[in-house]
């Protein structure tokens, strides 16, 4: 709901003169688009699902307060509106009964679009119920006074129809998805000896259980009191965002628990397909280090003047704590193979990473050489096509560069400055056909 600035002759400018014609046409208009946005605006606000929500709730504390005001505010809201209209109407009224309006007339239209040409009957504030301001005394006023509180009750009552929608859109959702990973979890609990009156883990589940309840009836009773408002001093309705605050501690308290029952449950149930992943991992790290390796001698014997780092050995350190870790699933030692897991799968996934690091690193040169290539023999596909490629002195570079390329050892910093040189005169022999071409069109 926009507002206009105000206009000469409004009330504190004493002593305005009588609107002319055109001066009449002009406020008409822009009270009527004005008209237009305060219905729309209001008319969304009849309908924003937030406040439907509200109407049909059971509320309670800071919610059921505020949600009472606000439905007095949208009450004067709309008693206010109709004045407005039917000022508007009044004024159309007198503009259409004669083209050239006599000067009764635009003394009248004065009244009616720049003073105090509205009456609106005894209205209870929106906010207190009390009697205030104009509306609460019948008295007249103008239009510019009159979408003034409009916009302020509009403003407040879609902050709070705005806040509530918010905080229901997010946390009852969220809510019920963490209370059904947390059956999962409790259900996976059980299943591993960890219930309530036998393991801390247990007692914190059930705690768990019913925060979250009391969590989501309280929301759904009171969402406005799990709102914060923006601390920035936003004027925007729903400036602010939902307060998860106890939503969160609940959810990293389920998360601690349930990594801790994953890792009892990893250790007596999944400790050989832990095993076996691991050395999956270790030997997929061993084979990169080869493949390393002898690409490191081919990129040697292809490659000349180009430094290519050196290829470590494997991981022997983690191999013999694997065997370690076997040993003691053997021996059933949970409480040591549990944190030697988590440790060794960890490193492991380090180790396959600096090999693969290692590997792209070693045939860095190669993929230079092709990129190198695959530049080449798209500048001359270019010069075909502009009927080029025959030039002597362009098949005499791509002669070169491409020798350079395709022997055994490239010198890459050469092949790269002939396979430059090779572009230089390709876009000098372009460059006239690309004149030309511009001058045609």
């Amino acid at each position: 709901m926009g507002v206009p600035g105000p206009v000469p002759g409004s009330p504190g400018m004493p002593d305005a003169p009588v609107l002319d014609r055109e001066e009449v046409d002009r406020a008409l208009a822009r009270l009527g688009a004005e008209y237009e946005a305060i219905e729309t605006s209001l008319l969304a606000l009849q309908d924003h699902a937030g406040r439907r929500l509200l109407e049909g709730a059971d509320l309670s504390g800071t919610t059921k307060e505020r949600w009472a005001a606000t439905e007095r505010s949208i009450t004067v809201l709309w008693s206010l509106f109709d004045a407005y209209t039917a000022t508007l109407e009044a004024a159309r009224e007198v503009r259409a009964r004669r083209r050239w309006p006599s000067p009764e007339d635009l003394a009248e239209l004065t009244r009616l679009l720049r003073d105090d040409g509205v009456t609106v009957p005894g209205a209870a504030d929106g906010e207190t119920g009390r009697e205030s301001g104009p509306a609460g005394r019948g008295e007249r006023y103008s239009l510019e006074e009159l979408v003034d509180r409009m916009n302020g009750l509009y403003a407040r009552s879609l902050d709070v129809i705005v806040a509530a929608d918010a905080v229901w859109s997010a946390l009852p959702a969220r809510i019920d998805l963490l209370s059904a990973e947390l059956q999962r979890t409790r259900s996976l609990a059980h299943s591993v000896g960890v219930r309530p009156g036998e393991h801390p883990a247990g007692d914190d589940l059930e705690r768990i259980t019913d925060e979250l309840a009391r969590l989501r009836a309280q929301v759904i009773a009171d969402p406005l009191a799990f709102w914060v408002s923006s601390s920035t001093g936003s004027s925007a309705p729903g400036g602010g965002r939902p307060d998860t605050g106890r939503y969160d501690r609940a959810a990293r308290a389920l998360e601690d628990i349930r990594r801790e029952v994953a890792a009892v449950l990893d250790v007596r149930q999944d400790a050989e397909h832990r095993l076996m992943q691991l050395r999956d991992v270790l030997s997929r790290a061993d084979r990169t280090l080869t493949e390393a390796r002898q690409a490191r001698g081919e990129v040697l014997a292809k490659i000349a003047a180009s430094e290519v780092p050196a290829v470590s050995g494997p991981p022997t350190a983690l191999h013999e704590q694997l065997a370690a870790a076997a040993e003691y699933r053997r021996r059933s030692l949970w409480h040591r193979l549990s944190p030697l897991l988590d440790s060794l799968e960890e490193r492991a996934e380090d180790e396959l990473h600096r090999a693969r690091e290692s590997l792209t690193a070693v045939t860095a040169p190669l993929a230079v050489r092709a990129e190198l290539r695959g530049r080449l023999d798209a500048y001359r596909a270019k010069l075909a096509r502009h009927g080029l490629a025959a030039d002597p002195l362009l098949v005499e570079r791509y002669d070169i560069a491409r020798r350079m390329l395709w022997s055994a050892p490239c010198d890459l910093r050469a092949a790269e400055h002939a396979v430059w040189r090779y572009q230089q005169a390709a876009a000098e022999a372009l460059a006239p056909q690309q004149v030309e071409g511009k001058g045609e069109s």
